[in-house]
């Protein structure tokens, strides 16, 4: 599926603000920003591709609203993209995204569906933090609903999550293209899909390569700083360690980079790391982190889409699937053919 430019692209490509690109796009006329900046602003979004979209219909007597039930959004930097990614996809059709933490509280969550109905809204996309399975209370039908980072087994609703296997298919080949043979994986917690997917995906790459897999060098449980740093310490150590690291996230990768650095090693001179979910902070590590991007954006964007389609969708069985979307690769300096 090809990535839709955001706010964020056009903000880079245009050398401003992403709040400068949003005053300048929604035509905000009052705010105090140059012809200039306003011209390249248009011409970044002209050549990007970053345009309204076409109309949608709104059945008549609805608010042009849409509700997001998400059950967390303070604890890690994953719900952001979610929520801007929704409210920029609504806002190319003149529809708004008012936003719900609930904590998966029952109550909290009937008394937003029950602000939503009386208000007879377009409907609620309902968004887990934790790609997993859910089951989703009957109440939720009252009007339509597609699943975002979550999936339920009977596929009753639209849903979409990261293609985390693929994603730990392609970390790991970016390691065996440079020409890696030994390499460690940094799994993490068991209990979480994305960490089962990613390392199947390492595992496959690493059968397809005819490579031996060493069960010594799969670490699980763990994905913080301080687990990857002691993690990394103990392959490290070994008489015979990886010249490579797939980390099941970005925060691993950077106690990688500290273990490293620990025991006198250079990366990528010495040691090439991928990491997994591109946090801002990968692109500002000595050397950039090579990464995949957990595509949160872009799904809720594709949920948006089909929560406005569904109007229009003539057999609702085709809908009812579980879209998996692409995680990039994103190539930057920590990774480097072996040594000798």
């Amino acid at each position: 599926m090809e990535k839709r430019a955001t706010m964020v692209d056009v903000a880079e490509l245009a050398g401003v603000s992403q709040a400068t690109v949003s005053l300048v796009l929604n035509g905000v006329t009052n705010a105090r920003i140059s012809k200039l900046t306003r011209r390249r602003v248009l011409d970044a979004a002209e050549t990007l591709g970053y345009r309204r979209g076409k109309a949608h219909p709104v059945p008549e007597g609805r608010q042009r609203v849409i509700g997001l039930i998400i059950d967390e959004v303070s604890t890690t930097p994953f719900a952001p993209p979610f929520i801007v990614g929704a409210r920029d996809e609504a806002a190319l059709q003149d529809v708004t995204v008012a936003t719900f933490c609930t904590r998966s509280d029952p109550a909290l969550e009937q008394a937003a569906i029950d602000l939503l109905v009386s208000q007879k809204t377009i409907g609620i996309l309902y968004a887990s933090l934790i790609t997993r399975q859910v089951s989703v209370p009957d109440r939720f039908g009252e009007l339509p609903l597609v699943l975002l980072n979550c999936y339920e087994r009977k596929l009753r609703y639209p849903s979409v999550v990261p293609g985390d296997l693929v994603g730990g298919f392609t970390a790991a080949e970016a390691l065996l293209k440079a020409g890696h043979r030994r390499i460690a994986h940094l799994a993490g917690e068991t209990i979480l899909e994305a960490s089962v997917d990613r390392e199947k995906g390492f595992r496959q790459a690493m059968d397809k390569w005819g490579i031996p897999q060493q069960d010594q060098l799969v670490t699980l449980g763990g994905w913080t700083i301080r687990a990857g740093r002691e993690r990394a310490l103990e392959l490290l150590s070994q008489p015979n360690p990886p010249t490579a690291i797939f980390c099941f996230n970005d925060r691993m990768a950077i106690g990688c980079y500290e273990a490293a650095r620990t025991l006198g090693m250079r990366v990528p001179q010495d040691l090439s790391i991928i990491g997994f979910d591109d946090e801002d902070l990968s692109a500002y590590l000595d050397p950039r982190l090579s990464t995949m991007v957990l595509p949160h954006d872009e799904m809720a964007r594709w949920a948006v889409g089909q929560l406005l389609d569904g109007y229009q969708a003539a057999d609702q069985d085709e809908r009812l699937q579980k879209i998996k979307i692409e995680c990039e690769f994103i190539e930057r300096e920590s990774i480097a053919p072996p040594r000798g």
